[in-house]
């Protein structure tokens, strides 16, 4: 499956008074693995941005002079993200803010965007997995273990591709075990091409095998149960070992 993880950020809030998409931030996921392909673009939205959206985001109205609008950029947007899963934290406001951006254009056919993608909800699907808890965004990487420390604002293709890695590792644990080469763009949709095998010859040195101590097993056996308390399955380790 295809999987689309976007965000975006706005003007302000609620769409019903007018306001507008200004980013858009999207990474691809195909098998569970980060493709490297991206799609972000800063638009101008024909109105001023509220104070206290640039508070959260930082988008002033001065660096959005001169951006394309969604028009100019509908068709490769829409191409972007077209027959794909969409993997989005709080899906409501961003669908919301997407299908009126396709509608204000005339674009009926558009605007209503989950006639071509299906949606995921990564904030309904923290609220079963952790009723009564904070699930934000930044609880989330907390509470998963994921990186957000150069997030001191809001940033489309930045939350995007955080949410991607606690959406990853919320679904399964592991998020690549690839033998591609060292993930630079192959020129294959943003893909990267298998090293070529390497022979090791039959002389070399042989490699020290260290045993695990009873300590590192110990931590290790709690790293899986905290793996399963968290994702609700119990990890393939466990199972295979079963």
């Amino acid at each position: 499956m295809r999987s689309v993880v976007l965000d975006t950020e706005t003007t302000g809030m609620p769409v019903t008074d007018g306001h507008r998409i200004i980013e858009i931030g999207c990474v691809e996921v195909i098998g569970r693995r980060l493709t490297g392909r991206h799609y972000h673009v800063y638009l101008q939205p024909d109105r001023e941005v509220d104070e206290g959206a640039i508070a959260v985001h930082g988008i002033t109205n001065e660096f959005l002079a001169d951006k394309p609008r969604f028009r100019d950029v509908a068709d490769e947007f829409f191409e972007f993200i077209r027959d794909a899963q969409l993997v989005i934290h709080n899906a409501a406001f961003d669908i919301g803010f997407i299908n009126n951006e396709f509608a204000l254009l005339g674009q009926q056919e558009r605007a209503e965007i989950t006639d071509h993608c299906s949606v995921l909800d990564t904030l309904l699907m923290a609220r079963e997995r952790h009723p009564g808890q904070r699930n934000s965004l930044d609880a989330l990487c907390k509470r998963y273990g994921v990186d957000n420390s150069g997030r001191d604002l809001h940033g489309a293709l930045l939350d995007a591709e955080i949410l991607a890695d606690v959406w990853l590792t919320m679904t399964g644990g592991q998020t690549n075990l690839s033998l591609a080469g060292d993930g630079a763009d192959s020129g294959n949709g943003g893909r990267a091409q298998p090293s070529p095998i390497r022979r090791l010859p039959a002389d070399r040195q042989r490699t020290i095998v260290l045993r695990a101590s009873d300590e590192e097993m110990a931590a290790h056996a709690a790293r899986l149960a905290a793996i399963e308390k968290a994702s609700g399955a119990a990890p393939l380790w466990v199972q295979l070992d079963g």
